[in-house]
């Protein structure tokens, strides 16, 4: 990737590169995006509270709540309340995962969000990201992301998609890593979660890199790379390399 020529002002300091033309971004909506194996749709406690409670209970340990500064809930009842409590809000702007079946029906499987929405810089971040064991580790939970990178870059024009997590939660850094998110450091003492010190660790992905990070995703994602069972023949890395990795040669 060919690198931006920082400007220097009439003192002779840099000052950054020109973003020219630039007019801000666009703020996220509460829309359907659809896939061909799930749909993000707008989080909607009536509708989707009773799944997703019942999704989120197959995980008996509560280990899929351990860095988010919120659960696991009790009850039903508790788990609606926080659903109703963050629906209306646009920030962080809540769906729900909806996974496709073999019979074209929809499940509800797991929430995302866009949060620290920031279109005058062309900044938006990814996360409060929880997925039901049975949506972890599928096509459509790849696929979930993929919606997200896309609607962000392609339509509404930011510049820079953020991933932030829990600098002890391994599987957290590890998916931003596959997903081509690079890691950009670690913020010592950022939050504090559940009475408990969190350090957070910063990745992101930028429009430029984007358009190779797309193809990847979308060869991966194709119908042909998976067998009758839903196995992948090929993982996500393969096509980065093939599609990203190359770019730098």
């Amino acid at each position: 990737m060919p690198t931006k020529e920082n400007k220097k002002n009439h003192l002779g300091q840099s000052v950054g590169f020109e973003v020219s033309g630039w007019q801000a971004a666009l703020v996220p909506e509460a829309i359907t995006l659809s896939g061909v194996y799930c749909d993000l749709v707008p989080l909607d406690p009536i509708k989707h509270a009773d799944a997703l409670f019942q999704a989120f209970s197959e995980d008996a340990e509560g280990r899929n709540w351990t860095y988010l500064p919120y659960g696991p809930f009790k009850d039903a009842a508790s788990f609606s309340r926080w659903l109703e409590s963050v629906s209306n809000l646009s920030d962080p702007l809540f769906y729900t995962v909806m996974q496709k079946t073999q019979h074209n029906q929809t499940v509800a499987g797991g929430l995302v969000s866009f949060l620290r929405i920031t279109p005058e810089h062309g900044v938006i971040e990814v996360g409060h990201i929880h997925y039901a064991n049975r949506l972890q580790k599928t096509p459509a939970a790849t696929e979930a992301m993929y919606l997200m990178m896309n609607y962000v870059f392609e339509e509404l024009g930011y510049r820079r998609y953020e991933w932030k997590c829990n600098a002890l939660n391994a599987p957290s850094k590890q998916s931003a890593e596959r997903l081509g998110f690079t890691y950009e450091g670690t913020f010592r003492q950022a939050l504090i979660s559940k009475g408990l010190n969190r350090d957070s660790a910063w990745f992101s992905i930028l429009d430029s890199e984007w358009p190779k990070q797309k193809n990847a995703f979308e060869a991966w994602l194709d119908q042909s790379n998976f067998s009758g069972n839903g196995t992948q023949k090929q993982n996500l890395a393969f096509f980065k390399r093939n599609f990203v990795e190359e770019s730098h040669e």
